[in-house]
C-alpha cells in the first residue's frame, strides 16, 4: 500500500525554465525534488519529525513559456521583465533569465506519517504551499486542497489517476539514449537524434508534392535535466550555504524525458522519482522508481 499527497493544480508564476545550460523548458526534474525536499524539512520542523517524502511525481496541466518569436524571426527570444530605470533614465544591465507560467499537480509518496489527523495534516501542507514555498523558483499563486490518499488497489489508482487528467507526467527515457550510446553515438548525437523532426517529400505521378513530418520515436520526447555530476573534488569554499557539507563544482546531467497521459501509467513506480546518490561515479541523480521503456 501507498499513502500518496496529491497537491493538485498548483498555479505558478515565474518559474525557472533555464532547465540547464542547454535546455528551456519545463522547468529540471531536480527543482521538483527540491521542492518536495523543502516541504518536507517544513513538515519536520512543526511537528511530523518522523514524516519522510519517500517519492515523487509532477503532472504538468499547462505551461506558458515566457519566449517570443516574431514574423520572419528564425529563433524565439526570451521575453524580459521590465527592471526599473537606474538615476540617468537608462535601463540597468541584467541577466536574462528564462522564465515560465505553468500550471502543475505533485503526487508525494509518504512515509512514517504516523497516525495524524488527515485534516489537520492536508491545512498544514496547504498553508506552507502557500505561506513558505516555491517551486522552481517560481511563486505559489493559489492551489487546490491538497488530499491524503491510500493507494491498496487498482480502483484506488484508477481513481488518483484520473485526478490528474487532463494533463501530462514526465518520466524518463534514458534508455533511448542509452541504446544509441550502445550502437555507437556519441551523447549529444544520441539526444538530438530523438529530438530532430525529419521533413520529406514525394511527387505523385501529376506532379503534385506530398510533404510528410516524423521522428525517430513516437510519443512527446524531451530533453530533461535529471541531477548533476561532480567535476572537482570535495571541499571548502568561502561563504558556502552550509559550512557542515563539503563543497564541490558539478555539471547539469541532461537526458531524455517523455510526458504521458496518467491513464496510461499501470504502475505508480513509473511516474515516481527519487534521489540516488552514486557516489563512486560522482553522480547527484534523481531517477524513477521503476523506470519504464514503453508506454
Amino acid at each position: 500500500m501507498k499513502r500518496i499527497l496529491l497537491i493538485p493544480k498548483i498555479s505558478i508564476l515565474n518559474a525557472n525554465a533555464l532547465s540547464s545550460p542547454y535546455t528551456i523548458g519545463f522547468p529540471a526534474m531536480t527543482a521538483w525534488l527540491g521542492a518536495t525536499h523543502a516541504l518536507e524539512r517544513y513538515l519536520k520542523d512543526i511537528e511530523y519529525d518522523s514524516l519522510h517524502f519517500k517519492s515523487m511525481a509532477v503532472v504538468c496541466h499547462g505551461i506558458d513559456l515566457q519566449t517570443y518569436k516574431g514574423s520572419g524571426d528564425y529563433v524565439h527570444s526570451i521575453i524580459g521583465t521590465g527592471n526599473p530605470l537606474d538615476k540617468s533614465g537608462n535601463r540597468p544591465s541584467f541577466i536574462e533569465e528564462a522564465r515560465c507560467h505553468l500550471n502543475a499537480s505533485l503526487v508525494i509518496e509518504c512515509e512514517n506519517l504516523g497516525l495524524v489527523g488527515y485534516e489537520e495534516f492536508t491545512a498544514t501542507v496547504d498553508h506552507l504551499m502557500q505561506s513558505q514555498l516555491k517551486l522552481a523558483g517560481g511563486d505559489i499563486l493559489k492551489s487546490e486542497s491538497s488530499k491524503l490518499i491510500e493507494i491498496d488497489d487498482e480502483a484506488s489508482r484508477r481513481k488518483l489517476l484520473r485526478r490528474l487528467m487532463p494533463g501530462h507526467c514526465l518520466i524518463d527515457r534514458r534508455d533511448l539514449m542509452k541504446q544509441s550510446m550502445e550502437d555507437g553515438q556519441d551523447a549529444i548525437n544520441a539526444l538530438l537524434d530523438y529530438l530532430k523532426i525529419t521533413h520529406s517529400s514525394e511527387i505523385n505521378d501529376k506532379e503534385n508534392v506530398t510533404w510528410t513530418s516524423s521522428r525517430k520515436k513516437k510519443g512527446w520526447i524531451i530533453p530533461i535535466a535529471t541531477g548533476f555530476q561532480g567535476i572537482t573534488d570535495l571541499g571548502e569554499a568561502e561563504n558556502q550555504r552550509d559550512p557542515d557539507i563539503p563543497h564541490r563544482f558539478a555539471e547539469s546531467i541532461v537526458t531524455l524525458g517523455e510526458f504521458v497521459m496518467p491513464y496510461r501509467i499501470t504502475n505508480l513506480d513509473n511516474m515516481l522519482w527519487h534521489y540516488h546518490a552514486d557516489l563512486e561515479n560522482n553522480l547527484y541523480l534523481c531517477q524513477q522508481n521503476k523506470p519504464t521503456t514503453e508506454i
